[in-house]
């Protein structure tokens, strides 16, 4: 509860909107002791008294009533007839909703089409109709907003349950005997509460508007009896001539139905999953900077990363996910980045072109130089102008990257021409060439086809071919090849291998698999708690590392042909990035560590073509005497 009101007030129009929807609530529950006079009493004499009028703050009405009076059991008629119709539209809305999107087939066409019948009416009309089959009362208007907002309620949740009907844990709620009620109360009826909540909470204000509206025509509470609605429907022949008795009804309309759509906003931001780990707004198009130092020169390097350092501000938590790398690569080199997952190596690569998610993430440091030119903190206009064009991206699952809806072919030329001027005939012949170099066979006839007609190797050979589109200088691959099966991902190295050599491009390949590495890489970088602990060419670290990191590291790879070797795995975990150790992040796993590792920050040292964090680098005797 105290996480949900945290995430919940971090949204500051929700927390505005909390409080004064409070503030109105406690009124509305202390009217009845508060000393007004009754809302119903008519004093003619005392006709349309203006607002601060003595005996009267707010001034009087057309028969001489208190509007103070009438204003808050007005408020809480209103409020209890739109809470009452959400309730009511919410339970049996979601109640049919669970129930065709669980059950299926004839059934749920039935219920669907029968709502279909329903949402086709506009709702203010189906409101209206149901008001006068029933006759003008209160009690029928509440019943009518309930009516018309069923559909939408049943609509939704079936949604949300035919997504979940077919789930794993449905089936083995089957496998276990239970019914079709238990099923729907015990497995589906949690999964989509939350669903339902947000759906209450962002909608409970349209239906106090509707109800107000329905009071406004007359067709609600009746005289003498006083709602928000019907006080402004009384008021509206005295607009002109004393517009306090319109405005005093109409603002606190206003206030209600915005401070609950306020907080039915923030709520179902705290609800959601997708956003408890970061902040409540929508990420910005490039990452932010805020560095406290400053940058050093570039380096004329293609691309170089110089003490990058990215950070992730959640709450009060500072995440330091990339603490310091500095790396290069120019052109025909692959640079390889290793470590286990969590290392930083994918918030490094994002970092190059500012993708990193803000909020919450940030640059606090350092410089990423591309040709000589700085790009952190360059504007988004020069970013997307070297997105996709000099620097691509290759990421791990294709069908994030690959629109559904879209064919392979129009996704390739869109790629082209957001960079670039191409005619259309132009482009797609391209799009065949591109789908040519990667190697896919029949290409004029696969340029055609959806992404989900491809098999996972062919899906990402295009997502290469995408990124090979406009011959771009440097490919940022992060681990494209581990969701695929050994054959495919041999296939898509080599690709990528002969692609480097024919075009003289620059690779920086993302992985925690040394002998990708190996196969494909020129230097490799080993990467511990979103820092550099080793970097140098591929096969001097390979035949002697000398980091305890890498040494342990290369120790859980199987051996094919090497005879029986056990796999040694590393004890411990890795620190949380929010509570680094002072020394080295290592220490707490290294049977080589001692006090003064664990006293103070360890810097990278050059060593000849190497460079090695670690004051004390092991040998090869020391690991096989410890192995």
């Amino acid at each position: 509860m105290i996480q949900f009101l945290n995430l919940l007030f971090r949204n500051r129009l929700a927390g505005l909107g909390a409080g004064m929807l409070v503030l109105i609530l406690l009124i509305a529950l202390i009217t009845p002791v508060l000393p007004l006079p009754d809302p119903n009493i008519t004093a003619t004499a005392d006709r349309f008294m203006s607002p601060f009028s003595e005996g009267h703050l707010l001034g009087t009405d057309h028969l001489g009533r208190d509007l103070l009076s009438r204003l808050l059991s007005g408020t809480r008629l209103s409020l209890a007839v739109g809470v009452a119709a959400a309730l009511i539209a919410t339970v049996i809305g979601s109640s049919i909703g669970i129930v065709a999107g669980f059950l299926g087939g004839r059934t749920d066409n039935i219920i669907m089409r029968l709502v279909d019948m329903l949402m086709a009416f506009p709702y203010i009309l189906l409101a209206l109709a149901i008001v006068a089959a029933l006759g003008p009362g209160l009690n029928n208007a509440l019943i009518a907003v309930a009516a018309v907002n069923v559909p939408f309620f049943a609509r939704n949740i079936r949604g949300v349950t035919v997504g979940l009907a077919n789930k794993e844990f449905v089936d083995a709620a089957r496998l276990n005997g239970m019914s079709n009620g238990q099923i729907i109360f015990s497995e589906i009826l949690p999964n989509v509460l939350p669903v339902i909540v947000i759906a209450m909470s962002t909608t409970i204000g349209w239906m106090i508007l509707e109800t107000a509206g329905l009071s406004f025509l007359g067709l609600g509470s009746q005289p003498p009896q006083a709602d928000l609605g019907s006080m402004l429907g009384e008021a509206r022949a005295a607009l002109i001539t004393f517009p306090h008795t319109s405005v005093v009804p109409g603002i606190m309309i206003f206030l209600i139905v915005m401070s609950i759509n306020l907080l039915g906003d923030g709520v179902r931001d705290a609800i959601d999953p997708r956003l408890k780990s970061g902040a409540l707004s929508r990420p910005l198009p490039a990452t932010i900077v805020e560095r406290k130092e400053v940058p050093p020169t570039p380096d004329k390097d293609l691309l170089s990363l110089q003490e990058l350092r990215t950070e992730f501000h959640v709450g009060e938590r500072v995440y330091k996910a990339v603490g310091g790398v500095s790396l290069k690569v120019n052109k025909g080199e692959c640079l390889g980045i290793i470590g286990e997952s969590g290392s930083g190596k994918s918030v490094t690569a994002l970092s190059v072109m500012g993708l990193v998610a803000s909020p919450p993430g940030k640059i606090v440091g350092g410089t990423v130089s591309f040709q000589g030119k700085d790009l952190v903190g360059a504007s988004y206009n020069e970013l997307r102008s070297l997105r996709g064009d000099r620097v691509a991206y290759i990421f791990q699952d294709p069908l994030s990257t690959l629109h559904p809806l879209y064919t392979v072919g129009d996704q390739l030329i869109e790629a082209m021409q957001a960079h670039r001027s191409v005619p259309q005939k132009d482009a797609q012949a391209r799009a065949v060439e591109l789908l040519e170099a990667v190697r896919i066979p029949n290409a004029a006839q696969r340029v055609k086809n959806y992404p989900h007609e491809m098999s996972g190797g062919m899906r990402q050979r295009v997502s290469i071919a995408m990124a090979l589109a406009n011959e771009p200088d440097v490919i940022i691959a992060d681990e494209p090849t581990t969701a695929l099966d050994v054959t495919v991902q041999a296939q898509i190295l080599s690709l990528l291998n002969d692609l480097r050599r024919e075009r003289d491009l620059a690779i920086v390949f993302i992985t925690h698999d040394f002998g990708v590495v190996a196969q494909l890489c020129d230097r490799v970088a080993v990467m511990y708690a979103g820092q550099i602990v080793e970097e140098g060419p591929t096969a001097a670290i390979l035949d002697d590392p000398q980091h305890p990191y890498t040494k342990r590291l290369m120790a859980c790879v199987p051996e094919l042909g090497g005879g029986k070797r056990e796999l040694h795995a590393i004890a411990g975990l890795p620190p949380a990035v929010d509570q680094l150790p002072q020394g080295c992040a290592f220490a707490a796993r290294c049977e080589f560590a001692q006090e003064v590792c664990r006293q103070g920050g360890i810097m990278l040292e050059p060593k000849g073509e190497r460079a090695v964090r670690c004051l004390f680098p092991v040998n090869a005797d020391q690991i096989e005497v410890t192995l």
